[in-house]
């Protein structure tokens, strides 16, 4: 402890100095002053904001401000200065009664972050209160036959001071028969006693009127007194006598009526009826302490007569009397001094104050969540009192003074595995049986945002069918956020990237709010088989925190492309030796889809021709796989000399979708070279099929004017349809290998490789082998003139 002395040596300084100059001291959290009952308004107490370890520009942002139990209006900050000062008057006798210490506990709390201190202000006493007589007169009746060095007990004075204001000092008016001496009463100071120096007479002397002044021990003294009024009583000589004059005993509280506290004894020396004795109590005694016990008139006895509570007194004085019989009457006198033991009757009481809720889940581990302070009316170790949580709580209590915790973090929270916890604050005595009391606090978890928004799985495929409805939806993606309302708002948006020469917004869009993925336009198998992107997830949160997910759209094929006739053939002159089972030509056709909607078949119309003559078998028949043309059976003179075949191209789609092809054959002698021709129809069967005809009529005359310039033109051209681009020079060429793939119908090989955009939202198109057609052979095949034309649409090809 730190006391202030000032040097200067003039005893009005050292005065004041002690009256007014605080002492503090900081330990354990704790700042103490002192300061002087009834000190004026203003008077300086301390520099609180200093002694704290505040600044003073931070008082009034950090909310700084007093709490205390009892008169918080004592005591006020100058929150420019930081100064303590004295507000109202302090009475310490009003504040604290006669109790040896009194103090004012001040809590100072300041906010942002939060933190409390405890202040306490010692009020010092002064000598403000004079000694004070219950009485203004007090009456003696006393026998004349009275010895001398009889005692004859008077009432003090009180002082309503402690310490050395309240030690009170008597003295007796001058007289020549009476001397005043003092007993000491444990912890009760002295009484004044007087004493009988000279023998009494009546008859000369029938009363005496003394003073009776009462000095306490202040600075300046201060003093009462009182008028003793001496009556001499004639007759009985021996007044009764207790064989103590002071009596202590010790009473539990809360004792039943009717419980014995004390039996007094008190003799007389007298005999008969002057022997007789009366006990009563005292004039002087209080009300309520005559409420608090009953006198036996008869044997001495005193007993409970009402509830003793520890906590309104601790101590009772009873002054006793016992008056005999005689004539006159002769009273004795002695003092009970009743101590009351506590007993635990008291539960703690638990208070909970400043909570500094809801709590972030981030909150740092020892932030406090609230003040609590804790009391028992009780004493000793019943008012002792400890305090407890409930198991399996994040939280901790911390002793910042005594009776006063803190409630602080002591581990991380999590909000979403638990929101809220039930804190139970149980403060328990160390009485027997104990006693206790419990404080709940419900403390809330604030949400951070501290939680991304997660897709059940990391990528999700679905399937779309081709040429689907503009906006068509897709698929509904949904990502969950265990965070709480502004940090578990999700939003949903699109990670652009580019598809090819196009935006992939171009494609597809998804909602925002809900989730759900469109289609912007119709999807083409035959351009994208795949569209692969990804879908971002954000909160709202501050900062937003977000995922992604992976979206595969695979294109399902439908059956949207006729099959399409390719160039090819090496002639269309046959000659009339030719046997059963040559190949005079060769259809060749592919399909833009996959899979069966790209399988090809070859069927051979029947002719018009054949079909007049009653149905009679053909010349020629087409490969159902093959699409290549042969003979049944050797030509003879009866053929005609030009043959006309429709051929019906067919592929394996629900509905199935078709092409035609017209081949004109001749048949011509065996010594003219072969050449063909190829025209497609151009919508009616007339036009095209006379048209065709004029073309051969044509060539024949050519060939005819100038066989020269007829071979020359038949072989370059046959040297040109022999080989299709891209083909190769037969079987055994080099180049890529073919790819045999096994189907129903046997072993077909891939004649042709389509490229195809297999789009993803990264990387580049890729290339896959989508249809097939059958391979040709090595041997050559006749030119053919093919006409083709599509079934499903207006499509129109010429192969030359």
């Amino acid at each position: 402890m730190f006391i202030y002395r000032p040097s200067d040596h003039s005893a009005w300084c050292l005065l004041l100095s002690l009256l007014l100059l605080p002492v503090w001291e900081a330990g354990s959290g704790q700042v103490r002053y002192s300061v002087p009952e009834e000190a004026k308004h203003g008077t300086f107490v301390g520099r609180i904001a200093q002694d704290l370890g505040l600044e003073l520009a931070e008082l009034v942002p950090r909310l700084f401000r007093l709490a205390s139990k009892g008169r918080g209006d004592l005591l006020e900050v100058n929150l420019q200065n930081g100064i303590l000062f004295v507000n109202s008057r302090i009475d310490r006798e009003e504040l604290c009664g006669r109790s040896a210490e009194c103090s004012l506990h001040l809590e100072v709390i300041v906010d942002r972050p939060l933190q409390v201190f405890h202040v306490e202000v010692e009020v010092r006493d002064i000598n403000d209160n004079a000694p004070v007589f219950s009485v203004s007169e007090q009456k003696l009746s006393i026998p004349e036959s009275r010895l001398l060095d009889s005692r004859f007990p008077l009432e003090g004075a009180a002082d309503a001071d402690v310490g050395e204001n309240a030690m009170l000092a008597y003295r007796l008016s001058p007289n020549e028969f009476f001397i005043l001496d003092t007993i000491n009463k444990k912890d009760k100071g002295k009484f004044p006693v007087l004493v009988l120096r000279k023998l009494l007479d009546r008859e000369e002397n029938p009363q005496f009127q003394l003073l009776l002044t009462a000095t306490d021990g202040g600075k300046p003294e201060l003093t009462g007194s009182v008028t003793l009024l001496v009556v001499v009583l004639d007759a009985n000589d021996n007044a009764p006598v207790f064989d103590r004059s002071v009596y202590e005993v010790k009473v539990r509280e809360n004792s039943a009526n009717q419980t014995l506290v004390i039996w007094l004894n008190a003799s007389d020396a007298d005999e008969g009826t002057n022997k007789e004795m009366i006990y009563s109590f005292s004039s002087l005694v209080a009300p309520s302490v005559r409420r608090k016990f009953l006198m036996d008139n008869t044997t001495g006895e005193i007993t409970v007569n009402d509830l003793i509570d520890f906590e309104d007194s601790n101590t009772y004085e009873i002054r006793v009397d016992v008056t005999d019989k005689g004539s006159p009457p002769m009273v004795g006198h002695c003092t009970v001094l009743v101590e009351i033991l506590d007993e635990n009757d008291n539960s703690p009481q638990v208070f909970v104050t400043s909570l500094a809720l809801p709590v972030p889940e981030d909150a740092q581990v020892g932030t406090v969540i609230a003040l609590i302070s804790v009391s028992d009316r009780d004493s000793g170790a019943n008012g002792q009192v400890t305090c407890s949580l409930s198991p399996h709580v994040p939280f901790r209590l911390v002793s910042t003074f005594k009776n006063y915790y803190s409630l602080v973090l002591d581990s991380a929270l999590d909000r979403e595995s638990v929101p809220s916890y039930g804190v139970v604050v149980t403060a328990r005595d160390g009485g027997s049986p104990p006693l206790s009391a419990t404080a709940s606090v419900w403390v809330e978890v604030a949400d951070v945002n501290d939680n991304a928004p997660a897709f059940a799985q990391p990528e999700h495929t679905v399937f779309v069918r081709e040429n689907n409805a503009p906006g068509r939806h897709i698929c509904t993606l949904s990502a969950r956020d265990p965070d709480a309302q502004e940090n578990a708002r999700v939003s949903y948006s699109l990670v652009e990237r580019r598809v090819g020469e196009r935006a992939l917004s171009s494609y597809v869009s998804v909602h925002a709010e809900s989730g759900r993925v469109f289609a912007l336009q119709p999807l083409d198998h035959e351009e994208l088989e795949l569209l692969q992107f990804q879908v971002s997830a954000r909160d709202a949160g501050v900062p937003p925190l977000g995922s992604n997910v992976t979206l595969q759209v695979f294109v399902l094929d439908e059956n949207d492309n006729a099959p399409a006739l390719l160039p090819g053939g090496a002639g269309e002159l046959v000659p009339r030796s030719l046997g059963a089972g040559h190949v005079v030509a060769k259809v060749r056709a592919v399909d833009a889809d996959s899979g069966y909607n790209a399988w090809l078949s070859y069927e051979l119309l029947q002719p018009a021709a054949a079909a007049a003559a009653g149905g009679a078998r053909g010349p020629f028949r087409v490969g159902l796989y093959t699409g290549e043309i042969s003979t049944t059976r050797a030509l003879d003179e009866a053929d005609a000399p030009r043959q006309r075949l429709l051929v019906l191209v067919k592929d394996h789609g629900e509905p199935a979708l078709t092409a035609t092809a017209t081949v004109l054959l001749s048949l011509v002698e065996s010594g003219l070279a072969p050449r063909a021709s190829s025209r497609a129809p151009e919508g009616a069967a007339g036009a095209p099929t006379a048209l065709l005809d004029v073309n051969v009529y044509l060539i024949v005359a050519i060939c005819a004017v100038s066989s020269l310039l007829v071979l020359t033109l038949l072989l370059y051209v046959a040297l040109r349809c022999a080989a299709p681009p891209g083909e190769g020079a037969g079987a055994g060429a080099a180049g890529k290998p073919a790819l045999v793939c096994a189907s129903a119908v046997g072993s077909w090989s891939c004649s042709q490789q389509r490229r195809q955009r297999v789009c993803s939202g990264e990387g580049p198109p890729k290339t896959d082998l989508m249809a097939f057609s059958p391979s040709l052979p090595p041997s050559s095949v006749p030119d053919m003139e093919v006409e083709q034309q599509s079934v499903g649409g207006d499509q129109y090809r010429k192969v030359c």
